[in-house]
């Protein structure tokens, strides 16, 4: 297979300077690159440049490869720092590329008049919040109400994305390996008359979540970084989707060193 090669990197002065030095080494290796048909796509900034790097090539993750270099202060999907640039284009240039993938959560929105429903993924995770608002809305699992929530919002995150938001918010951090999704409660009201589980849940590959919502016309859901205010919202559907992104394995960090690495650090100097 010919490795054709699509760089996505933010703007910050660092990245720009470790571009200009991976395109010089690609260019020396004969490694081509091909911003519309790649079958590795190289993140060069942060998490969030990585997140914006999925979305653009979503489409496309059965052909794609993934893999970042880390230019900034933390870098939770990225395997690469930004001074190993010519290490990691000798192991692109001479090694056969393996993979390992990672779950992703499908949402899709339904409405209330009628227009066609819309269909996402995500790696990180996705939120339902409204405006300054309490949000008001039943919890369906396989269809069957669970609970009538309200509070500040409610978040679904992956396996990788429980380590973003969803732990911010209490959720617990799940490892890759398992098929699973989470909903996690924002700032839930839990009093005499209110009452939720007031804990995060783990749901299987093999249920799904029905997010019913009051009619309103100040929803926001986000998907990853992805800001999408909605109007005409019916429901928000959640489900462990069949798609998975994969990332180059030849150097990949194991998940719970990443953990380590991003919240603990070094534990004998603290």
């Amino acid at each position: 297979m010919t490795l054709k090669v699509a760089i996505v990197a933010n703007q910050e002065p660092q990245t720009l300077r470790v571009l200009n030095q991976l395109y010089h080494l690609l260019a020396e290796a004969n490694i081509p690159i091909d911003q519309d048909q790649p079958n590795l796509v190289i993140s060069v900034g942060g998490d969030g440049t990585l997140l914006s790097a999925f979305h653009r090539y979503s489409e496309h993750l059965e052909e794609v490869l993934f893999m970042g270099v880390h230019t900034g202060h933390l870098g939770f999907y990225t395997d690469w720092r930004d001074y190993e640039i010519e290490e990691m284009v000798q192991k692109l240039r001479d090694e056969t590329l393996t993979s390992t993938s990672y779950p992703l959560l499908e949402v899709r929105i339904t409405y209330t008049d009628g227009q066609p429903e819309r269909r996402f993924l995500a790696l990180n995770e996705s939120t339902i919040k409204r405006g300054n608002t309490t949000m008001v809305a039943d919890v369906y699992i396989r269809d069957e109400l669970f609970e009538r929530f309200r509070g500040d919002g409610l978040s679904v995150s992956t396996p990788t994305g429980s380590t973003a938001y969803n732990k911010s918010v209490g959720g617990a951090v799940i490892h890759p390996s398992i098929n699973a999704m989470q909903l996690a409660e924002i700032a839930s009201l839990n009093n005499r008359l209110f009452r939720t589980l007031g804990s995060s849940l783990v749901i299987a590959a093999d249920d799904w979540l029905k997010i019913a919502l009051q009619p309103s016309g100040d929803y926001f859901v986000t998907v990853d970084q992805l800001d999408i205010p909605q109007d005409q919202m019916a429901a928000v559907h959640y489900r462990v989707a069949k798609e998975r992104i994969r990332f180059v394995s030849n150097r990949h960090m194991h998940f719970w060193h990443r953990v380590q690495d991003a919240f603990i650090g070094d534990i004998e100097k603290s």
